[in-house]
């Protein structure tokens, strides 16, 4: 979050080069619930107090869904103890007959990518021609990690190399161009498939980027680190009221909204169900607030105040 030119409580420099906020939020499901949104200052590591955000927003799923849990992150979370906690809370979960898996990109230090030629090596068996001049290798391997107290823990990790001597226009490049990527993952499944799984790990940022411009909280109001963290929290409360009424009268037949989507951005939601124009009118001494005969939006909104205030049932 931006909040340059400020001299509030906790801004600092982010990652992004920017001075602001590094909050950290939790997503589930295609719909996008936020379970978490906590603030914390810009020069804060991603990994710092993350294990336990994981370990308060984690029993939030486990309410709000029988299914199997699958969880994403990024780079920033690559760190031997998160990833211990992650096999230990798939124990809890396996105990409770519950399923829980992973997919964490891997952060690759500099010593990992500096060692070429091993990588060569290794990827020799698994070469495949994409285009003429673009070739990439896929393959699994364990490695052994160590939390804190020094338990070991294997865990597999699907590597991507993918080799370059030529652009898409046929352009030959001068020498080779290699790029790495890995992926810490509990699935058994083929490369492709968790590849093609992290790769929807985009949405979250959809869903965090509607919290800074439909909700207008890019730059948060407050001096005080306490107060806008408070705020951040009421703005996760708004964020899933929203996204409940989109979901419920915005995505079916009902919806004002013509063309079909899974889900309704928050901008859309206010626009379409919240903001409604009204003309006051003074007449016979009398002040009227006047809205006009909507019938379709009317219909969705009783039946959004049917739908909330007899729920089909609670999660919890």
């Amino acid at each position: 979050m931006d909040n340059s030119n400020s001299k509030k409580e906790g801004v600092s420099r982010t990652y992004q080069k920017v001075d602001g906020y590094t909050p950290i939020a939790a997503y589930l499901g295609n719909e996008g619930w936020c379970l978490g949104l906590e603030l914390r200052p810009g020069k804060q590591h991603t990994m710092k107090e993350s294990n336990a955000f994981l370990e308060r927003v984690l029993p939030r799923a486990q309410c709000l869904t029988k299914q199997p849990i699958l969880l994403r992150e990024d780079s920033g979370f690559d760190s031997q103890a998160h990833l211990a906690l992650l096999e230990q809370q798939r124990q809890v979960f396996a105990d409770e007959g519950r399923r829980l898996d992973y997919v964490v990109k891997w952060n690759p230090r500099g010593s990992a990518t500096a060692d070429r030629d091993t990588w060569l090596a290794v990827a020799a068996d698994y070469w495949e021609e994409l285009r003429p001049g673009k070739r990439q290798a896929l393959w699994t391997q364990t490695v052994s990690i160590h939390d804190d107290n020094k338990t070991e823990y294997v865990v597999q990790r699907v590597m991507r190399l993918v080799e370059r001597t030529a652009d898409r226009d046929g352009q030959l490049l001068l020498e080779p161009d290699y790029e790495l990527e890995g992926w810490w993952t509990s699935l058994d499944e083929a490369p492709e498939a968790v590849i093609k799984r992290y790769q929807a790990h985009a949405t979250h940022e959809q869903f965090h980027s509607e919290i800074k411009t439909d909700l207008d909280l890019e730059r948060l109001p407050s001096g005080k680190f306490a107060t806008n963290d408070l705020i951040l929290h009421l703005a996760q409360l708004a964020y899933n009221i929203l996204r409940l009424m989109g979901q419920l009268g915005m995505t079916g037949e009902l919806s004002p909204v013509r063309h079909p989507a899974k889900r309704r951005r928050l901008r859309t939601v206010l626009q379409e169900l919240v903001h409604r124009a009204a003309l006051v009118i003074h007449k016979a001494r009398q002040i009227i607030l006047d809205f006009g005969q909507d019938i379709g939006r009317m219909t969705v909104l009783k039946t959004l105040r049917s739908r909330l205030r007899y729920p089909r049932g609670t999660p919890c």
